[in-house]
C-alpha cells in the first residue's frame, strides 16, 4: 500500500480555508475544548479528519483504531494508521474487539463504542470525534424512507450526542462535509486510504444506495443531509414530549401498568412502546405500531408476552400468564 508521511499538514500547503472551516465547526459543537480523541479507521473520510484536527489542534489529539477482526485485512489497515500517527507524533491505539454473534452491524457498534469509551477515560480525552458527512446522512435518510420508517428511523445522527451508556460527548464536524471534499484533502496530502470493499458490494443496501447517488445529480445532497437534521430535532422534541404523557399519564401498580392516553399518535406509541419494554416484551416499533391501532379500535390485544386490554378509557398492560401445560 502506498504511504507518504506528511510531516504537519497545517504546513502552507495545506489550504488555510479548510482549517478555517472546520475549526468553526468544531468550535461551534465544542465551545469548553480539551483533549480531541479521534476515531481513524483508514478510510478516507476518518483520516480526513486526522488530518483537519491535527491541522487545528496540534498536539491535542489523540487517535484509536478500532480492529473488529471481521476481515482479514483489518490487522494491516489498523497498523498503516499507527504508522502515520507515528510519522506526526500523534498519540495511537489499536482497541481489538471481539463482535457478538447475531445482528453483525448493531453488535459491531455495540463493540466500537465501548472500547472507545474505555480508551477515553484511560487517555483523559474529553471528547471522541467520529468522521460522518453529509452523503452519509442523505444515504442513511433515503434508505429508511425507502422501508418506510417513522420520525426515529428517518432521524439522522446529530452533531453532538454522547457514547451510549455514559456523558462523554461525540462530535460530528463533518456533516457539513461532501465525501468527495474529504476524499481530495486525503489525496492532496499524498496519502492512499484504506478502501472496504463492502462499500462496492451491492449485496449491502448502502452500496446500492451509493451507486445509485452516484449518477443523480438532481438530488441535493447537501438539503437530504439537513432534513436529516431537522428529523432528528423532531425526534428530540417526541422524546420530550412521552416522557412528559408517561409522568402525567401512566400509573404503575405492582401486577399492571395503567396509561390513559391524551397525546398524537406518535407520542402514544413511544409510551406504549416503552411500558412494553419494561413489562419484559418486545418492543420493535413496527409492531407496537398494530398493537396502539388495535387500542385505539377499543381491541385488546397481545405483543410479546405483554397483555393490553382496554379498560374505558385506559389501557392496561400486564404480563401474559403462562401457559397451562
Amino acid at each position: 500500500m502506498k504511504q507518504t508521511v506528511v510531516r504537519s499538514p497545517a504546513s502552507e500547503s495545506f489550504p488555510h480555508p479548510l482549517i478555517a472551516r472546520f475549526a468553526g465547526d468544531l468550535a461551534r459543537l465544542w465551545p469548553e475544548g480539551g483533549k480531541l480523541g479521534l476515531a481513524v479507521s483508514g478510510g478516507p473520510d476518518s483520516l480526513a479528519l486526522l488530518l483537519l484536527a491535527e491541522a487545528v489542534m496540534p498536539g491535542e489529539v489523540e487517535i484509536a483504531t478500532v480492529d473488529h477482526g471481521l476481515r482479514t485485512e483489518s490487522g494491516s489497515e489498523a497498523a498503516m494508521v499507527a504508522e502515520l500517527c507515528a510519522g506526526h507524533g500523534i498519540p495511537h491505539e489499536i482497541l481489538a474487539v471481539k463482535v457478538a454473534p447475531g445482528n453483525l452491524q448493531d453488535s459491531a457498534r455495540q463493540a466500537r463504542y465501548t472500547a472507545l469509551r474505555e480508551w477515553a477515560v484511560r487517555k483523559g480525552v474529553s471528547a471522541i470525534a467520529t468522521a460522518h458527512h453529509a452523503d452519509d446522512q442523505a444515504e442513511t435518510l433515503l434508505m429508511r424512507l425507502n422501508r418506510a420508517s417513522g420520525v426515529a428511523g428517518l432521524a439522522g445522527v446529530r452533531a453532538r450526542g454522547a457514547i451510549p451508556g455514559s456523558q462523554l460527548p461525540v462530535l460530528r464536524p463533518l456533516l457539513g462535509w461532501r465525501r468527495a471534499e474529504l476524499a481530495e484533502i486525503v489525496s492532496a496530502a499524498g496519502l492512499e486510504a484504506v478502501r472496504d470493499p463492502s462499500n462496492e458490494d451491492p449485496r449491502f443496501d448502502r452500496a446500492r444506495m451509493r451507486q445509485a447517488l452516484q449518477g443523480c445529480d438532481w438530488l441535493d445532497i447537501g438539503a437530504l443531509a439537513t432534513s436529516a437534521s431537522h428529523i432528528a430535532d423532531a425526534e428530540v422534541v417526541l422524546q420530550w414530549a412521552a416522557q412528559r404523557e408517561w409522568q402525567e399519564r401512566v400509573r404503575i401498580d405492582e401486577d399492571a401498568i395503567r396509561y390513559r392516553p391524551t397525546a398524537p399518535g406518535a407520542v402514544m406509541l413511544r409510551v406504549l412502546g416503552r411500558a412494553i419494554a419494561m413489562l419484559g416484551g418486545e418492543a420493535r416499533l413496527g409492531n407496537v405500531a398494530r398493537l396502539l391501532n388495535r387500542l385505539l379500535a377499543g381491541k385488546d390485544g397481545t405483543l410479546g408476552g405483554v397483555v393490553a386490554r382496554c379498560d374505558g378509557g385506559e389501557w392496561v398492560l400486564r404480563k401474559e400468564p403462562p401457559r397451562r401445560v
